[in-house]
C-alpha cells in the first residue's frame, strides 16, 4: 500500500524453547494509513501482542525478529540502529500497553513520567512539558489535571491510569499509536469510555491507530479495517464491514458466531463455539493451522495455503470456495 503510514511485510518472530523453536508470529503482513484504525483480532496467544512489540522493537532478548519490510512514514525500521529506534519510540510511534500498573513507574509521579517524554525528545523545556501534560490529561477526561501531576500511579484508579497511559502516548503527537488490549483490565462501562476516547483522539489528531483486541464488539464499533490472526498468522484481512458481512475464513466465521446478538437469538439459545485447541507452533508448522478445528477441512488443507484476494482489498487464506461458507452461514 503506497500511501500507508505503516507497512509491514513478511514479519516473523521465533522464540527458542527447550522443546524447539516456537514460531510465534508467521509471515504477517499488514498496513495502516494515516487517520485509519486497524484492529488486529484473535484468541489469546495468537501473536497479536508480539506483532505490536516486534513493530516497536520491544521484543524480549531471546526473541528473533525477521521481516522483509517494516517501514514507518518512509523510514525503514529494519535498518534503523538501536539509538534511532529509541528516538522514534514515543515521538513518531507510541504504544498504549495492556496493564498500566506494570508500565508506569511506581517511584515517579505522573507529572515526572509525562514530562520526561516531552523533554527527552526535545519538544520543549520543562515548563512547556508541564503545560502539555496538563492539557492532555484534561483532554483524556481527567479532572483536576494539574493536581494529578504530583500523584503516584498507585493513587489512581485503573481507569485513570489507563487514561494517563493514553496521554503519555500522545505527549509528542505521534504519527502512529499501537494499543495492546488497552481495556482488558477495566470494568465494562469504563472500557467503553476508553474506546470512545481513543476513537475521538485518533480522528482529532489524524494519526494511525493499530488496536490489538480479542473483542469483536470493540472492532465493530471503531475499526476501519480488520486483520484476523490465528496461530501466529493473518488468516483474513480487509475492510471491517466486508469481513463482518462476508467472512471468507472459517475461523473468522466462528468468531462472529460467538458474538451475542440479542435481536437475532432466541431466549436460551446457546452461543456459537469453536471446538478443539490451538495447535502447537513449536517446530515445523505445515498447511492451515486451523484445519484440526475446522468443520470444512479437506486433504488439501495440509499443504501450503496461498492467500486469496477479493474486492475491496479483502484477503483470506482458505481453500474453500467462498460460496461454501456462505451456504453454511
Amino acid at each position: 500500500m503506497s500511501d500507508a503510514l505503516l507497512e509491514v511485510t513478511g514479519l516473523s518472530v521465533d522464540i527458542p524453547t527447550e522443546a524447539g523453536v516456537l514460531h510465534a508470529v508467521r509471515d504477517v503482513s499488514l498496513s495502516v494509513r494515516r487517520g485509519e484504525t486497524l484492529c488486529v483480532v484473535g484468541e489469546s496467544g495468537c501473536g497479536k501482542s508480539l506483532t505490536s512489540l516486534a513493530i516497536m522493537g520491544l521484543l524480549p532478548p531471546t526473541a528473533q525478529r525477521r521481516a522483509q519490510r517494516i517501514v514507518l512514514a518512509g523510514e525503514d525500521l529494519q535498518a534503523a540502529p538501536a539509538r534511532r529506534l529509541r528516538a522514534l519510540r514515543g515521538d513518531r510511534m507510541a504504544m498504549v500497553f495492556q496493564d498500566p500498573m506494570t508500565c508506569l513507574n511506581p517511584a515517579w509521579t505522573i507529572g515526572n513520567q509525562l514530562e520526561e517524554i516531552f523533554t527527552r525528545h526535545g519538544k520543549g523545556n520543562r515548563r512547556a512539558a508541564h503545560d502539555r501534560a496538563v492539557a492532555l490529561l484534561e483532554r483524556v477526561g481527567i479532572a483536576n489535571a494539574a493536581g494529578r501531576l504530583s500523584q503516584y500511579p498507585h493513587q489512581l484508579s485503573g481507569g485513570l491510569r489507563q487514561r494517563v497511559m493514553i496521554a503519555m502516548a500522545l505527549m509528542c503527537s505521534p504519527d502512529l499509536v499501537l494499543a495492546d488490549e488497552p481495556t482488558t483490565a477495566l470494568d465494562a462501562t469504563i472500557q467503553l469510555g476508553i474506546l470512545q476516547l481513543l476513537a475521538e483522539l485518533q480522528a482529532e489528531m489524524h494519526m494511525g491507530l493499530m488496536l490489538v483486541t480479542h473483542d469483536l464488539g470493540v472492532v465493530a464499533r471503531i475499526a476501519d479495517r480488520v486483520a484476523v490472526m490465528y496461530a501466529g498468522e493473518v488468516v483474513e484481512e480487509g475492510p471491517a464491514r466486508t469481513v463482518f458481512t462476508t467472512p471468507r475464513h472459517p475461523y473468522t466465521r466462528g468468531l462472529i458466531d460467538c458474538i451475542p446478538q440479542p435481536d437475532r437469538m432466541a431466549p436460551g439459545q446457546r452461543l456459537g463455539t469453536i471446538p478443539g485447541m490451538v495447535p502447537s507452533l513449536v517446530g515445523d508448522v505445515q498447511g492451515c493451522a486451523f484445519r484440526t478445528r475446522c468443520a470444512f477441512a479437506r486433504p488439501e488443507c495440509a499443504a501450503t495455503v496461498a492467500p486469496r484476494h477479493g474486492p475491496d482489498a479483502h484477503m483470506w487464506r482458505c481453500v474453500l470456495p467462498p460460496e461454501t461458507l456462505d451456504r453454511a452461514a
